[in-house]
């Protein structure tokens, strides 16, 4: 966290990882863990976390989400896990359940970044959508493709962006917080009107 970052707004973000086995404690859950260390990195405004670990039940799943908006008051909430073709695989089916609008660019890019590291990224199914005045994004599973899919891959020739530069932006028009970004680790892209002086 900068000097400055009294000054800009807090935001809430919630983070659910579904997941059978972790959520049974069989296994440690990393997925919740992956996005809050790229998140901290990345987000310069005060953060309030609320993080979900529950099993792959589409109702439950949807349960979540809507308790994560409509109660806990997220303005973005990310998703691991449960987006694959197996028949317990039922995050996107639970994520368009409280959507009011579905975004699906952030899927598309999702895959396309996957795509340039395995053949079966065609298999994945994440979905993104609007609750409210909440972005709610479905990832990957595991903490590296997690990374890439937010980062991008600056490094390849052409470059491929990563989801993350949109959000920013994406929660502006819905009325959310300002999410000011470290541009070290992923720069937003916002039109020439929407970018605010940069604080401290």
């Amino acid at each position: 966290m900068t000097e400055a970052a009294g000054t800009f707004e807090p935001v809430t973000i919630g983070l659910v990882s579904v997941s059978d086995r972790a959520s049974a404690g069989v296994y440690e859950d990393k997925g919740i863990p992956a996005l809050r260390d790229w998140l901290t990195r990345v987000i310069r405004n005060p953060i309030a976390w609320e993080t979900r670990l529950i099993p792959d039940e589409q109702d439950g799943i949807s349960a979540a989400l809507r308790e994560l908006v409509d109660e806990a008051g997220c303005d973005l909430v990310l998703t691991t896990g449960g987006t694959g073709p197996a028949p317990r695989d039922v995050t996107p089916e639970a994520t368009l359940a409280v959507a009011d609008r579905v975004m699906p660019g952030f899927g598309e890019q999702m895959r396309q970044v996957s795509l340039r590291f395995v053949p079966t990224a065609i298999l994945s199914r994440q979905v993104a959508v609007i609750r409210g005045r909440a972005l709610i994004i479905n990832l990957p599973g595991q903490p590296k493709a997690i990374a890439e899919t937010l980062q991008g891959l600056p490094q390849v020739e052409p470059p491929v962006p990563g989801i993350f530069a949109a959000v920013p932006y994406c929660i502006d028009l819905i009325g959310g917080p300002y999410l000011d970004c470290d541009e070290a680790v992923c720069k937003a892209f916002r039109p020439k009107s929407a970018i605010r002086p940069t604080v401290g």
